[in-house]
Formats: C-alpha cells, sequence, structure tokens
C-alpha cells in the first residue's frame, strides 16, 4: 500500500494560489488592454477633432467658436493624461500580478518535485520488499 504524501494538503493550496494568481493576471491582462484601448480612443478623437478645428480656422472661424474648440481640446488632453496615467498604473498592477503567477508556479513545481521524489521512494521500498 502506497504512502500517502505528507505535504498533499501544501500541494492542494498552492494548486489553489496557482489557479487564483493565473485568473488574477488574466483580469489584469484585460485591465491593461482595456486602458490601453481607451487611451488610443481618445487619441484618435483628438486627432480628429483638431483636424476639424483647423480646418474651420481656414475657413473662417468665429472667435467664440475657435475658444470652444480649444477649451474642449484642452479638456481631451486631460482625458489624455489621466488615461495614460491609468495605463501606467494597469501596466505596474500587471506586473505584480505576473510575479505573483510566477512565484506560485515555481512553488507549485517545488512540491511536485518533492511529491514525485516520494512516490519514486515508495516505489523502491516496495521492490525491496
Amino acid at each position: 500500500m502506497k504512502n500517502l504524501f505528507p505535504l498533499q494538503p501544501l500541494v492542494n493550496l498552492a494548486k489553489h494560489q496557482n489557479d487564483t494568481a493565473t485568473v488574477k493576471l488574466g483580469q489584469l491582462n484585460r485591465q491593461q488592454q482595456n486602458a490601453q484601448s481607451k487611451l488610443e480612443v481618445l487619441q484618435q478623437y483628438r486627432r480628429d477633432y483638431q483636424a476639424r478645428m483647423q480646418e474651420s480656422t481656414t475657413h473662417g472661424i468665429e472667435r467664440a467658436d475657435l475658444r470652444t474648440f480649444q477649451a474642449f481640446i484642452n479638456k481631451l488632453d486631460d482625458a489624455i493624461c489621466q488615461q495614460l496615467k491609468q495605463v501606467s498604473q494597469s501596466k505596474v498592477s500587471t506586473q505584480l500580478g505576473r510575479g505573483e503567477c510566477d512565484a506560485t508556479q515555481r512553488k507549485l513545481k517545488s512540491f511536485d518535485t518533492l511529491q514525485q521524489r516520494h512516490f519514486e521512494s515508495q516505489k523502491h521500498l516496495e521492490k525491496k520488499s
């Protein structure tokens, strides 16, 4: 009869931690992609709006309308700046999540190695008997 691996509860815990870290990393990756996509949309919208303003100025534009264009572009610049910060924070979070996932995988692999050695030694003992 095979002896059970005495560290099996720790193996189970390590598997659970690895699964949790993997799911979390997936969520962090999606959040980072969403933040990057929002940034790109804002940047494209700003370029389009800037082009509309330039076209309007070549055809003549009232000062009030020009100020409105400029004020809106300034708001877009503020939104882009905030989104850049969000992207940066998201990248940091994703890196931390990747590090956590790597650590749980190493831990799980270590337990896996110990478990394999245990079962090999059990087989060796059984052959001797």
